[in-house]
């Protein structure tokens, strides 16, 4: 299934699922522009919000199928936290059993307590996964799917090379492998595929997309910086994640003193005060030095495509010359 899907994607790309950043807006206009999009479900304050997102989404799609038998429309998917600390993780369940997302992505969790539900009805679980340990536990629920998010990732972060996650994680899984970290361009999805991997996972690229939720201010920080702008810390959330400096300096916190706090691990879809934290300082990836504008997600895929295209030749080229 999931090899039908990929080939009749423009890109073998997913619009990654952003905290705060990833909405209806984005995922239908990635699922039109022929590449998977995807959203969070803790991005909505209820499991109503959640339905209406959820109702739009493949009401959108259906709509734009119907008018257009031969569009390239890629499918959605949703991106679950099944973390014990998820208090609404039932009633997400409920509302994935409901509206079918071709793919349910877990994260900062275990993929079991969603495996039967997304099954059932025909879906594919990937996993979420930063290294090599959780990427053999999800390989061992029978996941069809991980989603090896590596160094360079924005939001939650891994600390592996992506070449060398791919290929520990290739010797022993045989589904589907997703690459995250840092691929911004056409040339970072070519080098995705031929270090081994199936898909690329591009979250920043989006960030800065007319269609994101995300503030105007936050957008316009991701176009003015680079990567040396960045720091991993695990003081804000309680795990490992990639800040913009100068959105820490604007809440009064010193990039570099922050220190962990003494609660544990929180991402409660129901609590407003982790919500609070993401809103006030901003996440981002390390490949936010090739972002130049704000612009919709059509013509960043349309970029992405031509950039594929001649990083695709210029590999055959220098293959033919070795």
């Amino acid at each position: 299934m999931i090899k039908d899907i990929i080939s009749n994607l423009r890109l073998p790309i997913i619009s990654a699922p952003m905290f705060l950043v990833s909405g209806p807006d984005l995922v239908v206009a990635a699922c039109k522009s022929g590449v998977i999009g995807s959203f969070p479900t803790p991005n909505c304050r209820t499991k109503e919000d959640l339905e209406a997102w959820m109702a739009s989404i493949s009401t959108q799609l259906e709509e734009a199928k119907a008018r257009d038998p031969k569009a390239n429309i890629a499918p959605w998917a949703a991106n679950l936290v099944t973390h014990s600390s998820n208090a609404r993780l039932a009633d997400d369940l409920a509302l994935v059993a409901k509206y079918k997302p071709a793919i349910v992505i877990t994260a900062l969790g275990s993929p079991l307590p969603a495996m039967q539900v997304v099954k059932s009805y025909g879906g594919m679980v990937f996993a979420d996964v930063v290294n090599i340990k959780l990427a053999k536990k999800a390989a061992e629920a029978n996941v069809d799917g991980l989603v090896c998010v590596s160094a360079g990732a924005g939001g939650h972060t891994g600390q592996l090379s992506p070449f060398a996650f791919v290929s520990a994680v290739r010797e022993f899984f045989a589904g589907t492998i997703v690459v995250g970290g840092g691929i911004s361009d056409g040339a970072g999805i070519a080098g995705a595929l031929a270090a081994g991997a199936d898909m690329a996972y591009l979250g920043t690229r989006f960030l800065a997309s007319t269609e994101a939720i995300a503030s105007k201010d936050y957008k316009q920080m991701v176009v003015d910086h680079g990567p040396d702008d960045l720091i991993v810390s695990d003081a804000i959330t309680g795990t490992h994640a990639s800040w913009l400096r100068p959105s820490l300096v604007a809440n009064g916190l010193d990039p570099d003193t922050l220190v962990k706090g003494p609660g544990g691990r929180n991402y409660n879809s129901v609590d407003q005060t982790a919500l609070k934290k993401w809103k006030d300082v901003w996440a981002a990836g390390q490949g936010l030095q090739t972002i130049r504008a704000v612009e919709p997600v059509s013509q960043i895929v349309d970029r992405l495509e031509a950039e594929f295209s001649a990083a695709r030749e210029d590999f055959l080229s220098k293959v033919a010359r070795s």
